[in-house]
């Protein structure tokens, strides 16, 4: 069978942009809608502007046509995605769902598709997107997966066959972030405390017995700046981890608590402003503190 050639996108943000760039360099033909695309001033606005891409006026338009649908949408916004795409959707064509969600929001978007025609595949993005890109590891669920492997390995995916459930990968995906999101709160929570007694590179120093690391206080800067930068979209996929940790009868205490810490941490985003070493950017979280005049809410 040939690769993709009529492609849509639906959410044009993070994943969307490096999966379009990505797509058009393979020969694809693209089309695209996010709903920040009503404001021209929005980042997705500008972004889509400048690229080839067609920006539908509205997700069936977007859709119409498509041979291949990804939806990297927000995971509260999944279902809705998925509703839209539906109206739209030609019999036959491929819905790849890349947002963390919860099993259970993929199995009502794998019968919201299935009902309209389409055919349904989840993947769990097992990485950040901006390091391998469209080869960035995915485990894929659902009785299409293969078939779509077939036609989207050529245009550079690297996805594998998880599991012929829909909702499995998920549970991988989000259980690997209860503990990567969980460090990225756990390291802001530490250094914010650490610092306010000088004694940050005492702590980091002593991780190395326990968890070797080439440069503690590089990577805990990196982590920490991701929680500021994507701390609120993390927080909704903490909130869908912690979904998944409940269903399974476990309370999620620790799914829960890093969903607000995360969430905190999006309110300081203006610490990304501090170009400079760890230190500066506590002490930029730290005067937002300040100015709050607490310390121990949002």
């Amino acid at each position: 069978m040939s690769a993709f050639k009529k492609i849509a996108l639906i959410g044009f943000g993070e994943v969307g942009q490096t999966l379009a760039e990505d797509l058009t360099k393979a020969g694809a033909e693209l089309s695209a809608f996010d709903i920040l695309f009503a404001d021209c001033a929005t980042e997705p606005s500008k972004a889509v502007a400048r690229t080839s891409v067609r920006a539908g006026a509205d997700a069936h338009d977007a859709v119409k046509g498509a041979e291949l649908i990804i939806s990297a949408v927000t995971p509260a916004a999944d279902i809705d995605a998925a509703r839209a795409a539906a109206g739209a959707i030609a019999k036959g064509a491929y819905f790849l769902d890349l947002n963390s969600a919860s099993p259970g929001g993929k199995l009502a978007c794998q019968k919201i598709i299935e009902g309209a025609g389409g055919l349904y595949v989840e993947a769990a993005v097992m990485t950040p997107i901006e390091g391998k890109r469209i080869a960035s590891p995915m485990l894929l669920g659902g009785g299409q997966a293969q078939a779509l492997m077939i036609r989207a390995r050529p245009l550079g995916f690297a996805g594998e066959v998880f599991c012929d459930e829909v909702g499995v990968a998920s549970v991988a995906k989000l259980c690997r972030s209860v503990i990567i999101k969980g460090l990225e709160a756990l390291l802001s929570e530490s250094m914010l405390v650490a610092r306010s007694y000088g004694v940050e590179k005492a702590v980091l120093d002593s991780l190395d017995d326990l968890l070797p690391q080439a440069d503690w206080e590089k990577f805990a800067r990196y982590m920490i700046s991701r929680a500021l930068k994507h701390g609120s979209r993390r927080a909704e996929e903490m909130r869908e981890a912690a979904k998944t940790v409940e269903e399974t009868g476990v309370a999620p205490f620790m799914a829960t608590a890093t969903a607000q810490r995360q969430e905190w941490s999006a309110l300081r985003k203006q610490a990304l402003a501090q170009a400079g070493d760890l230190g500066a950017m506590l002490d930029a979280m730290r005067k937002t503190l300040e100015k709050d005049g607490r310390f121990d809410t949002a």
